[in-house]
């Protein structure tokens, strides 16, 4: 083999080792990629299962429950809220019922209306949905008020003598890092839902409870620091409160029980 065969063999195996590399490159970054999406996937139908298992279980309580009692509806920030302990320490006595469920959009309240608000039968309702809507890359303001437009017409329809109480959304604190908290996770937890746009979606809500006759109440004092963030202190990862920052909401709520 002369030295110009040698140089174009040679050129020619770099290039095919170059080829090979860059083929496994793109052959683990697919296979990341395709475990990424499938561990999506799981925790997807996961969290979906979880909201089914919910709505059966409400349904089932719905059997035994007071009618014409009070009823908190709404998303996890709702289903969090830990009333039927703190309901204990007041001083007037109230049966409390509460039918949130963690990952709930305006959409599916409006789905299962049924289980989680008529067959209940309240006499007072505080609703908090919508906050999971603004954490869509889809969002659309005018989707969440027309979604949350219908929740009201149906209820003041089906129950023209409940009184509702439509609650202002909470905070979010993007700013402070919190340990279950990831750089991307971060990322994608606060891409659309912020504080401005929570802001936004309350103008248009206390627009709604207007509309339909019904009070809307700010019941946030104290939760937010001197920037507007949820305060630190009370957020389990900007998002979520812990059980203080619920007892300092319910002292808010106290003169609408």
């Amino acid at each position: 083999m002369n030295h110009g065969t040698f140089k174009v063999f040679y050129r020619k195996k770099q290039e095919n080792e170059r080829v090979n590399i860059m083929s496994e490159k793109s052959n683990e970054k697919l296979k990341n990629t395709e475990i990424k999406n499938m561990i999506e996937k799981e925790f997807f139908d996961f969290f979906e299962k979880q909201k089914e298992d919910k709505l059966k279980k409400y349904k089932r309580h719905n059997q035994f429950v007071k009618k014409q009692q009070i009823l908190f509806v709404g998303s996890s920030l709702m289903g969090w809220f830990p009333i039927n302990e703190m309901q204990q320490t007041l001083d007037e006595r109230y049966i409390i019922y509460n039918r949130g469920i963690p990952g709930y959009v305006t959409r599916e309240l409006l789905n299962s209306m049924e289980q989680c608000i008529f067959e209940l039968e309240p006499s007072k309702i505080f609703i908090n949905i919508g906050a999971n809507d603004m954490n869509t890359e889809d969002y659309k303001k005018e989707k969440l008020i027309r979604n949350y437009d219908e929740i009201l017409t149906n209820i003041s329809e089906r129950l023209p003598d409940c009184k509702v109480y439509v609650m202002a959304y909470y905070p979010v604190n993007a700013k402070a890092d919190f340990p279950r908290v990831n750089k991307d996770s971060k990322e994608n937890m606060f891409k659309t839902r912020t504080n401005a746009t929570i802001l936004e979606a309350n103008e248009e809500v206390k627009g709604l409870a207007k509309k339909h006759n019904y009070e809307f109440i700010n019941v946030n004092d104290g939760l937010i620091d001197e920037e507007g963030n949820l305060k630190e202190e009370f957020s389990v990862e900007g998002i979520h409160m812990w059980p203080d920052a619920y007892a300092l909401i319910l002292e808010n709520m106290r003169k609408y029980l």
